[in-house]
């Protein structure tokens, strides 16, 4: 595997039409986007992509998309998870056939799963493609946490090369770090606000939904720390604290697509019914997003 997973990963939106149809066309400027800002690859059909609302072949056209977009400037994360582990096998062949550079596989979901059954999910999708795949654990939205344990067993075999964790819980990323091996396995911050101490602690970077709204400056989060310059991404990491305060407000996802429209990038609502939001909040995210753009958020 010569894939790098390191720096600022951008877990990109999925653009739609009003009409909730895909805007490919828009996926591509907004891959390039992130792309020009430096991004050190691009990460479509996370939690933010929607991939929860689209089916198979979507998920493939937006892949082809953002491959189409990037051009081989950067890596190409694609989240090829489902709730059974057929069905992510086949979707993981199928994105790795199409070009994607790295895998990201989300733990199943909706059904309680033990330890040893999240493990061989996890192990039969590594021997059945070619390519890295990170282990994305977000159990606020699965209802199933992969423990540091499990995860430091899964690091043993070849093509699991990382972790994207979105639990929230630092102790959890601290312990994955002392359990496995930086020069083999990346450990990955997938909380905007632990990016800078994930990095601090020995992990490798971040996967950040905050990128569709300030792409430039969550890259340099992780600029200023690669060339020690710690105040610098102090200042970086604390910038973003006013955009993230607007997750109150709703579902992140529709914040951030929100918080992306008004930042001048078109890519559209959220797929119903994860798209209500009120005047008041439309007001004040449209008002924060100028606020940080005026004191040079971009």
């Amino acid at each position: 595997m010569t894939t790098t997973i390191r720096g600022s990963i951008h877990a990109l939106v999925t653009p739609f039409h009003d009409d909730e149809s895909l805007n490919l066309d828009q996926m591509r400027v907004h891959t390039d986007r992130a792309v020009r800002a430096g991004a050190d690859g691009v990460f479509c059909l996370g939690t933010n992509g929607e991939f929860f609302q689209q089916t198979e072949d979507e998920r493939l056209a937006v892949l082809e998309a953002v491959v189409d977009a990037t051009a081989g400037r950067v890596p190409v994360y694609g989240g090829a998870g489902a709730a059974g582990t057929k069905e992510t096998v086949r979707i993981a062949q199928r994105m790795q056939a199409a070009g994607a550079d790295v895998l990201s596989v989300i733990t199943p979901y909706f059904a309680a799963a033990s330890q040893d059954e999240l493990y061989r999910h996890f192990a039969t999708v590594a021997e059945a493609v070619d390519i890295p795949v990170l282990i994305y654990n977000i159990p606020a939205r699965t209802g199933n946490t992969i423990t540091p344990a499990t995860i430091a067993r899964l690091a043993e075999l070849d093509t699991i090369a990382g972790v994207k964790d979105s639990s929230g819980n630092f102790d959890a990323i601290l312990q994955v770090i002392e359990l496995t091996d930086p020069e083999h396995f990346a450990v990955l911050a997938g909380t905007d606000s632990l990016v800078l101490p994930t990095l601090q602690a020995g992990g490798a970077g971040g996967i950040t939904a905050v990128a569709n709204v300030y792409p430039r400056t969550m890259v340099e989060i992780f600029r200023r720390w690669a060339a020690g310059d710690l105040e610098g991404a102090r200042a970086a990491q604390a910038s973003i604290r006013s955009l993230r305060n607007l997750f109150a407000l709703g579902n992140p996802n529709t914040i951030v697509k929100a918080a992306t429209n008004a930042a001048g990038e078109a890519v559209g609502p959220c797929r119903a019914p994860f798209n209500l939001l009120g005047d008041a909040a439309l007001a004040k995210i449209a008002e924060t997003v100028r606020a940080d753009q005026a004191a040079g958020l971009g």
